[in-house]
This record gives C-alpha cells, sequence and structure tokens, in this order.
C-alpha cells in the first residue's frame, strides 16, 4: 500500500506467554505441519518481507531503523515490524528458511539462489498492495509464475505438481482495499459498503484461480477501526473507528462466502484454512492480559497522541518492552509478539478461530 496507506492487522505470543497445558498441544501441531515442503507469501505490508526495498517509485519502505531492531543483526530488512512478521513465524514453525523477498532473487548470478528459494518457498508481498489495484509496480502474480517455471526446471513437472500440491500459500491481503475506500469519497459514492466489498472478494477469487495452487492460509481482515491512527484521539478512551471496523466485517463475511463457493466449483482440487483475524485480535484487545500485552491501542515506534500522528521513523519514541505491545506503529502492523501469539491461534486445534479446516487439518487433507 502507500505510505500513508500502509495496512494494519494483528498478531501473536511468545510459547512462554502461554498456558503450560497448551505447550503439548501446539509442539504436536507445529510437529505435523513438517509435511509441508515450500511455503509461498502473498500480500500486503503486513507479510512484506522486503520486496519494496527495491521499487524505486515506492514511498512504502520499511528498510530502516527502528525497523528490525529485534530481527537478527538488529537488521532492518524491510519487514514493517520490530522483528519477524506472520509469514516468518509461520515458515519457522514448519522449519523451513525464512521465504526470501522475490526481488532479492532477480539477476543472472543469483539462479542457484532463485532455484533453492522455489522449493523452499519465496515472498512475493508487497507494502501498499490491494487486491485491487497494488499490482502496477510489483505484480505478485505475474512474478509467482516465474518462480514456477524456476521450480519446474529443478525438479521436473511430474515432482514440481506433487510439491505444489503439497505447499501452503499463505495470503494476507485486503486491509488496503479498504482503507482506499474509506479515504474516497469518489467510491463511497460509486458503491455501497457491501457492493465495493463484494467486489474486491470477486477480485480475490479470480486471483486465487489464477495461482494454480491447492492448499491455502487465507486471514480474514482485522479490526480496521483499532489500529492506533484509527482510533479517536480526542477521547480518554480512545475508541475504535466503528466505521471501519464495520467495513472489515462486512468484507470478511463475504470472503468467507466466497472460500466456500470457490471450494464447490473447485472440489478436490483446493483446501483451504480461513483464519478469523477480525475476532482473534478482537479477543487479545478485549484482554491483553491474558495474552501477555499490556498496550493495545498505541504504537510502539512513533510520536504524539497514543504514538500515531506520525510513521515510525529513526527519530521516533520507541517502547522498551516490545514484547508488550500488540502494534508496532501508527498503521496496525504487529509486532513479532502479536504475531507470535496470532499463529498460536493459526497451530491452535481449536476451531474458534479457523474454519472449514485448522492448519494442521489441512496439512492432513
Amino acid at each position: 500500500m502507500s505510505a500513508n496507506n500502509l495496512p494494519f492487522l494483528s498478531v501473536f505470543l511468545l510459547l512462554s506467554l502461554l498456558r503450560f497445558d497448551s505447550i503439548p498441544v501446539l509442539e504436536a501441531a507445529a510437529g505435523k505441519l513438517g509435511s509441508i515442503p515450500g511455503v509461498y507469501v502473498f500480500g500486503d505490508s503486513l507479510v512484506d518481507a522486503g520486496n519494496n526495498n527495491y521499487l524505486p517509485f515506492s514511498l512504502a519502505k520499511g528498510n530502516y531503523p527502528h525497523n528490525g531492531i529485534d530481527f537478527p543483526k538488529k537488521k532492518a530488512t524491510g519487514r514493517f515490524c520490530n522483528g519477524k512478521n506472520f509469514a516468518d513465524v509461520i515458515a519457522e514453525k514448519i522449519g523451513l528458511p525464512l521465504p526470501p523477498p522475490y526481488l532479492s532473487l532477480r539477476g543472472l548470478l543469483k539462479w542457484r539462489k532463485r532455484e533453492s528459494a522455489a522449493v523452499t518457498g519465496v515472498n512475493f508481498a508487497s507494502g501498499g498492495a490491494g487486491i485491487f489495484d497494488g499490482s502496477s509496480q510489483f505484480p505478485q502474480l505475474k512474478h509467482w509464475l516465474s518462480i514456477h517455471k524456476a521450480l519446474t526446471r529443478k525438479l521436473g513437472r511430474s515432482k514440481a505438481q506433487i510439491h505444489l500440491s503439497k505447499s501452503l500459500f499463505v495470503m494476507v491481503i485486503g486491509s488496503n482495499d479498504l482503507l482506499n475506500y474509506i479515504r474516497s469519497s469518489q467510491l463511497r459514492r460509486k458503491s455501497s459498503p457491501q457492493q465495493y466489498t463484494q467486489s474486491v472478494v470477486d477480485r480475490f477469487k479470480a486471483q486465487l484461480k489464477e495461482t494454480g495452487a491447492r492448499r491455502f492460509l487465507i486471514l480474514g481482515v482485522a479490526e480496521l477501526g483499532c489500529m492506533p491512527s484509527r482510533r479517536e484521539k480526542n477521547s480518554t478512551t480512545h475508541e475504535c473507528n466503528k466505521e471501519a471496523n464495520m467495513l472489515a466485517s462486512l468484507y470478511n463475511k463475504a470472503l468467507i462466502k466466497m472460500l466456500q463457493q470457490l471450494k464447490e466449483e473447485l472440489k478436490s482440487s483446493m483446501a483451504y484454512s480461513y483464519f478469523d483475524m477480525f475476532n482473534s485480535v478482537h479477543d487479545i484487545v478485549s484482554n491483553p492480559a491474558h495474552y501477555g500485552f499490556s498496550d493495545v491501542t498505541s504504537a510502539c515506534c512513533g510520536s504524539g497522541v497514543l504514538n500515531a500522528e506520525l510513521p515510525c521513523f529513526p527519530v521516533s519514541n520507541l517502547c522498551s518492552d516490545r514484547t508488550k505491545y500488540l502494534f508496532w506503529d501508527r498503521y496496525g502492523h504487529p509486532t513479532e509478539a502479536a504475531a507470535r501469539t496470532i499463529v498460536n491461534f493459526v497451530l491452535s486445534e481449536d476451531t474458534q478461530y479457523s474454519s472449514p479446516l485448522t492448519l494442521t487439518q489441512l496439512v492432513s487433507s
């Protein structure tokens, strides 16, 4: 998304903060994920691993401090986070290398690295991307086709097909489309919230078909109105923005229905796990101490009210304990601790947030 339109969402906690009796369950779930040979990531800045570093005209970049302060070697990689993001943690739990940004693999001298990554996974996500209009600078599906070709060259056609049928395709996108609608009077004049969200999921349906993939982990949109930049600034309680949350809820309902329809159309050639970001994040915000957080309203890195009046810059205020904050910056990018909390939800066998399959059920399908 654009620099002033970066996504939001929410996420995750350290295993040490979970109740002791839940740890064996998560270890067992994570163990089953070892059958996943590759992870391919599509989305926006919530899971961008540094693709936007290579886009000369993009202002949506995170390749500067304080970003990356808790990443290995304190490196600002282009992730909009203090450390690892959701897609990184998923790959880590599976036991695979962190999927490298696709654009870091370009060039004649990088063909070995490109073919190796084609097997274990590649990250195509781009900060600013949307289902509708985020592909002009960085067409993720087009680049996926080039990785598909590299994989076929390396493994052969039949082995590549088997490999991809077992691999996981992670989709984290949609927030920017909804934020664009909120900000655009023209879009709001053209269509109602229901019409607009339906048009977004219709386009997403076509894109899912284009991947040719079989196994999907698809995240819904979180409570957009609860990210720091959207909360009411002139109240003592800083309430969430109801309009933004309503739009996210409408979108998620349309998305769930679309996925059910797509599954009916594709039959056994598609399996998916939809993860309910909206309610999982709502539960964290409603009871932060239970999940190990003390601040679920303000940004860890920023300035002004709620640390949310300016983006995270090298000169911004920085919270001292990033494990206690849900949000990294004003746009609602989660901290690594938040990312880990949500991944633990995803790995749980509890179907409260996952449907129609949990991730481990998806892997076994």
